[in-house]
């Protein structure tokens, strides 16, 4: 019996030492892993996807967006051939001008005009959004400004088709200082710009007031002058440079896949894409 006791401690200590054992590989293991993603690399991390270069670096002179033809046609007996130019501390962002004139036809009573023009231009930025993502934003805001005219009378917005990216007109009669007016409001997004443009005409001493869809007419033909002055008439110079990289850079990339050997050129199309027109009414 007392010869026991010692056996039994030398297999109770051989037993426990396959246990320490496993617990010391744990734990090596453990370290290990800590060790190794403490080392990771910081390429492994994502990096923040960049915005959507902006497309155009400057705007048109308002002044000078409008034909003077058209500016007759709208506006006779115009004040201010030229327009007047609205004030703006950064002529690169925002631009306007206006014109008005009054046809005085004597006892058969006279016709009023007024043609204004605003631009708009938008920046991409990291953290407020692309250029086209914010002008989306202002062109939404500018409709529903022409909507919420005070007192305008069988007011109407439908979409216009076939100008810049998006575009609605806006339509209302207002009476004021007795006179009836009709007006005419056609709001413009084309890429990072959005372009304001708002015609209206009444008669007074007696004359009959232009019809609204005349004045609408008018608008239009305007509207799609002056969006065809944001984009310089094929003018480089107004595109941003950060776009011509961005779109050089996708060119290269595009010729570089092409290139393979017995890869087939891509098929050649005329398809243009159709303008979109979205209307809030």
């Amino acid at each position: 019996m007392h010869r026991s006791a010692p056996r039994l401690s030398r297999i109770l200590a051989c037993a426990a030492v396959p246990v320490m054992l496993v617990v010391a590989g744990c734990s090596s293991d453990s370290d290990d892993a800590k060790s190794s993603g403490a080392s990771a690399s910081p390429s492994a991390k994502k990096s923040e996807p960049t915005v959507e270069a902006a497309k155009f670096a400057s705007l048109p002179d308002a002044c000078a967006s409008i034909g003077k033809k058209t500016i007759e046609d709208l506006v006779p007996k115009t004040k201010n051939k030229g327009g007047t130019p609205g004030k703006s501390s950064d002529t690169t962002s925002r631009g306007g001008c206006s014109w008005n004139g009054l046809d005085d036809n004597g006892v058969k009573g006279s016709q009023y005009r007024w043609l204004d023009v605003g631009f708009t231009r938008f920046e991409s930025d990291q953290s407020l959004g692309s250029g086209a993502k914010r002008a989306t934003a202002e062109y939404t805001k500018q409709v529903a400004k022409a909507q919420a005219t005070e007192d305008a009378k069988k007011l109407s917005a439908e979409p216009v088709t076939g100008l810049g990216e998006q575009a609605t007109s806006v339509t209302y009669g207002l009476k004021k200082s007795d006179e009836d007016f009709e007006y005419a409001t056609i709001v413009t997004r084309t890429e990072n710009v959005v372009v304001t443009l708002t015609y209206n005409g009444a008669g007074f001493a007696g004359a009959k007031s232009p019809s609204a869809a005349d004045i609408l007419k008018g608008a239009k033909k305007a509207a799609e002058e002056a969006v065809s002055a944001v984009g310089g008439d094929g003018d480089k110079s107004s595109v941003s440079p950060s776009a011509k990289a961005s779109s050089s850079s996708s060119s290269k990339e595009s010729d570089t896949s092409s290139s393979g050997a017995g890869s087939s050129p891509s098929p050649k199309t005329g398809a243009k894409s159709s303008s979109k027109a979205v209307a809030k009414s």
